[in-house]
């Protein structure tokens, strides 16, 4: 009895240590990616990165997304996913609503909204949109909806807007004619096949806002994090991963503050039920 009491006491130890120490052992992550684009072209993009991030830490990280960026609200809401990369605003709604907390974002590049119109389009100014019905990605996409409909508002230009879904979407409709123009941010119309990108022109652009965030849920301990964004961040420096930041569209990782999206925050924007205009 005595022996079984010590094994046990040991035993116990181990785990205590182990759990302390954030050792990988079989530990599985989900991480969530807002859908700005097709699940294919996401999964194409963020799969190597994710590969990667599994050989370093050893833990068991898998892609997912959804089919819309509403249904990706709702499962963020409901704090489905270990990690996510989420538009600006969604991190100011879900880091005080779902127990999101900051782990990295791009280390150069900061998100502006754009409008873009057919290249062999006749509008030359925002005022010639004015009674139009305009394509969005989402009611809650930051940069790519909420922001030029905020300016439009602003500058007393009356427009419909349509929801599609998605950024790619919303380009491709606007090349087909089937709307004069749609909101989108410059990282996602770079990410256009090249034939797609020239049949699409700017119209306007809003001033600059920090990134996206990748966010890690509060429940991810503390150790797991660094080990996560100490892989991200060795990426900055390995000319051979460097294909890995090519994929996503990224200049690097830099680790993320809270008050990083301060700037957001000053938009007097909290809710996902008050992104309209």
């Amino acid at each position: 009895m005595k022996l079984l009491t010590i094994l046990l006491f040991v035993s116990c130890s181990a785990l205590a240590q182990q759990s302390q120490s954030g050792d990988a052992g079989n530990v599985e992550y989900s991480l969530g990616i807002v859908p700005q684009q097709s699940t294919q072209k996401l999964a194409t993009m963020w799969l190597p990165l994710i590969d990667y991030l599994n050989a370093q830490t050893g833990f068991s990280i898998t892609f997912s997304t959804a089919k819309d960026i509403p249904t990706f609200e709702d499962r963020v809401a409901e704090q489905q996913y270990d990690l996510a990369y989420i538009n600006p605003y969604h991190y100011v709604v879900f880091s005080d609503s779902a127990n999101y907390v900051p782990l990295a974002r791009d280390a150069h590049k900061r998100i502006s909204g754009i409008i873009v119109v057919r290249e062999d389009s006749p509008y030359t100014t925002l005022q010639q949109l004015h009674g139009a019905t305009l394509a969005f990605p989402a009611p809650a996409a930051f940069a790519a909806s909420i922001i030029p409909r905020g300016m439009l508002a602003k500058e007393n230009i009356s427009i419909n807007a349509q929801y599609v879904n998605s950024h790619d979407s919303v380009y491709l409709n606007v090349i087909n004619g089937l709307f004069p123009a749609g909101g989108g941010i410059i990282r996602t119309l770079e990410h256009l096949p090249k034939m797609q990108n020239e049949k699409l022109r700017i119209l306007w652009r809003s001033q600059d806002f920090t990134p996206h965030a990748l966010a890690v849920h509060s429940r991810v301990p503390e150790a797991h994090r660094k080990k996560i964004l100490a892989a991200l961040i060795a990426l900055n420096d390995s000319a051979e991963n460097a294909h890995l930041l090519r994929g996503i569209n990224f200049s690097g990782f830099a680790e993320a503050q809270d008050s990083d999206w301060d700037d957001v925050r000053e938009l007097g924007i909290f809710s996902l039920s008050r992104p309209y205009y």
